[in-house]
């Protein structure tokens, strides 16, 4: 291992001493935290309730649920559950609480703004939303519920801020399960793409940005990029290898003298994408890792893809990426894009990164902040975990930022000229995992090769 390298592991092992300064007064923070999203509860014990139940989902308990957390806090489980799963209180401006939040400490001109539908096993189909269905966490057609989220990413961090769930068609034509599971009269069918374009109108003005960003299953819909571009939103969306394109600056068939001039034919981009020379790749340095530096390769391409209907649609730029896995092979990432071809590939890189922190936001919310260890089956229990799950993992978020600029660079330890840091030694944990103690009150084609500094998401 090069010199620069081990002195980078060296500081990332010192990130992982946390001294007793940075934990202080975590549960006053934690109150005081809570209180602009409990404002809007109408009742005091309401609010008292969530801050409980963020504090719970905070804490080491095993099974982050509503039993766990109230016996975590020496309560009767009832008050809590129908806190959660019963009363109808709104969800909605604690969520636009965490927009606001979100843009105002994390937002930049050029933010870029991801969805990313994420799924959840389930056994049984008496919850609200259960049907078979492509299940990402066991990468088959699974028996799970989905959600679609709405994050943010910036230079200065990534979060998430919204979120929707998806009701599959044949639920919406059940008048049973869908009483049974409280699912309001109003709502009707609608797609992923349709429950992220509703998010994106009502969360969008809270959080400046530029871009917007997805995984493939987002990107393949054509009819999404061009809603996307009738609210003149600039987007990069990732889609599938096998996308129809035609390359509009590759020359076209000779032509016979007869008939009509032939275009250049439509093509899979992984096929396109095979048929490149070396040369047509510019290596793109993302940043210095542990093992070495990780560095991508980028091409791109005006092009024309094919819509769902089968027809010709606008011109758009075709990204793609390709990286060497540590098994030898090649992994390659297409995208379709509305923005100018001019557009640098590192700024394409940059955004296509934005996708992948998100990703680790619905990770950290499910490992860290019991986004996923929910028992609730109904509408509103549904929503109101979510919601407060968010809110859960955005003060982790704000507590690893603030211990940031306690100790600014990588974390170093403490300097004994500070006898109330030296004072105790410093203790090696995770930083996000809290365990908060027990409480009755609430706490065309481009072909030059050359290198391009990417800056970090």
């Amino acid at each position: 291992m090069e010199r620069r390298f081990e002195v980078r592991l060296e500081e990332l092992m010192e990130a992982a001493v946390v001294a007793p300064a940075l934990t202080r007064g975590m549960l006053r923070r934690l109150e005081r935290f809570v209180e602009p999203f409990a404002a809007s509860l109408g009742r005091c014990e309401q609010r008292q309730h969530v801050c409980q139940y963020v504090a719970g989902l905070l804490s080491n308990v095993k099974r982050k649920n509503v039993e766990s957390i109230a016996y975590h806090h020496d309560q009767e489980r009832q008050a809590l559950q129908k806190f959660v799963g019963q009363t109808g209180w709104d969800e909605c401006p604690l969520l636009d609480e965490l927009a606001r939040q979100v843009g105002h400490e994390l937002g930049e001109p050029d933010g870029v703004i991801v969805f990313d539908p994420s799924a959840f096993p389930k056994k049984g189909n008496a919850s609200v939303g259960v049907a078979r269905q492509w299940c990402g966490r066991l990468g088959k057609v699974d028996n799970c519920q989905v959600g679609v989220y709405m994050g943010y990413a910036s230079r200065k961090d990534h979060a998430l801020v919204d979120v929707r769930l998806y009701l599959p068609r044949c639920w919406t034509k059940d008048s049973k399960r869908r009483k049974k599971c409280g699912v309001p009269k109003g709502v009707r069918f609608r797609t992923r793409h349709q429950l992220a374009l509703e998010m994106l109108r009502e969360k969008g003005p809270l959080l400046p940005h530029a871009w917007i960003a997805g995984d493939d299953e987002m990107g393949r819909s054509s009819a999404f990029r061009r809603d996307l571009r009738a609210m003149k939103e600039r987007y990069l969306l990732a889609v599938p290898s096998n996308t129809l394109v035609r390359d509009l600056d590759a020359p076209p068939p000779p032509y016979s003298g007869r008939g009509r001039r032939p275009c250049v034919p439509y093509q899979r981009a992984e096929r396109w994408c095979r048929a490149l020379p070396d040369e047509a790749w510019t290596t793109i340095d993302v940043r210095d890792g542990e093992k070495g530096p990780l560095v991508v390769e980028g091409v791109k391409a005006r092009v024309t893809a094919k819509t769902d209907q089968r027809r010709n649609g606008p011109q758009e730029t075709l990204v793609v990426f390709r990286e060497r896995q540590q098994d030898g092979t090649i992994k390659h990432d297409y995208y379709l894009s509305n923005a100018t071809f001019e557009t640098p590939l590192d700024e394409f890189a940059r955004v296509a990164k934005s996708e992948h922190r998100i990703e680790e936001s619905l990770e950290r919310a499910k490992g860290e902040a019991g986004l996923a260890q929910y028992q609730v089956r109904n509408w509103i229990g549904w929503h109101h975990h979510q919601a407060l799950s968010l809110l859960a993992t955005w003060f982790l978020t704000l507590e690893t930022r603030r211990g940031k600029k306690i100790r600014p660079g990588h974390h170093r330890t403490p300097s004994p000229t500070n006898p109330r840091l030296a004072a105790a030694p410093p203790t090696r944990m995770r930083p996000p995992q809290y365990d908060l103690p027990k409480r009755d009150s609430p706490p065309a084609t481009q072909r030059a090769s050359e290198i391009l500094p990417l800056q970090s998401t």
